[in-house]
C-alpha cells in the first residue's frame, strides 16, 4: 500500500502554520462511532479484474507528537472475520484457513515502532503487522488530510495511509490464486478525536 494505513498525520510538522503545536498534539481516538473510518483492500482475481473488498470492525488510535512527528505512534485491530467484498459464499471463503484463518486468528494488527517524516512532510509509518499468526514489519505511507475543531465542541484529525504486502510472507499461499494474486494493497481512511 502505496501511502496507506493508520497513522499520526506527521505532515502537520510542516502544514501546522499558525496553529499552536499544543492545540493538536494530543492522544486521538479512531471515530468508530460515527463510522468515519474505512479499511479498504485490492487484489488481481487472476490477472483479469480487479477484487475490492473491506473490513467493517476495527478499532484504534494515534498519538500526535506535533513539536516532534517522529515521536508520534500508532496502533489498529482488526476483527478478520468482518472481511466484506460483497459476495457472502467468497467471504466465507476468505475467512477459512485458506486465507485469514479467522478461527484461529480472529484478529489482525498494526503497531509502529518508527515514524519517518521526510522534507514534504509525507510520513512512513514503520511497525510490526501481525496477520494469520505471522508478524512482519510493514511500511505505511501516511498523509495528513487535515485537522481542527468539530461542531459538537471537540477537536478531530484526518489521515490515509497505504502499503501492500505479498499473502505469502503470512502463510497465505492458496494455489488456485496463481501468481498474478500474491499482492494486496490497502487503503486506510481514518478519523480520530482527540481523547
Amino acid at each position: 500500500m502505496k501511502k496507506l494505513i493508520l497513522a499520526s498525520a506527521v505532515s502537520l510538522a510542516v502544514a501546522g502554520g499558525s496553529v499552536q503545536a499544543d492545540e493538536h498534539s494530543g492522544t486521538y481516538a479512531f471515530d468508530k462511532k460515527g463510522a468515519h473510518q474505512f479499511i479498504t483492500f485490492k487484489i488481481s482475481h487472476l490477472g483479469y479484474s480487479w477484487l475490492y473488498g473491506r473490513f467493517n470492525d476495527f478499532d484504534g488510535e494515534f498519538v500526535y507528537d506535533a513539536e516532534n512527528p517522529e515521536n508520534s505512534s500508532v496502533s489498529v485491530t482488526i476483527d478478520t472475520g468482518s472481511v466484506d467484498s460483497n459476495h457472502a459464499e467468497r467471504d466465507k471463503h476468505l475467512r477459512s484457513d485458506d486465507f485469514l484463518n479467522v478461527g484461529e486468528f480472529p484478529e489482525a494488527t498494526f503497531t509502529s515502532k518508527r515514524i519517518e517524516v521526510d522534507d514534504d512532510g509525507e510520513a512512513d509509518i514503520i511497525g510490526d503487522f501481525t496477520l494469520n499468526g505471522v508478524t512482519k514489519e510493514l511500511t505505511l505511507d501516511a498523509e495528513m488530510l487535515g485537522h481542527g475543531k468539530d461542531p459538537w465542541g471537540g477537536y478531530r484529525m484526518g489521515f490515509e495511509a497505504e502499503t501492500e504486502f505479498n499473502l505469502d510472507d503470512f502463510n497465505i499461499s492458496y494455489e488456485k490464486l496463481g501468481e498474478a494474486s500474491r499482492e494486496v494493497e490497502i487503503i486506510i481512511s481514518v478519523e480520530g478525536i482527540r481523547q
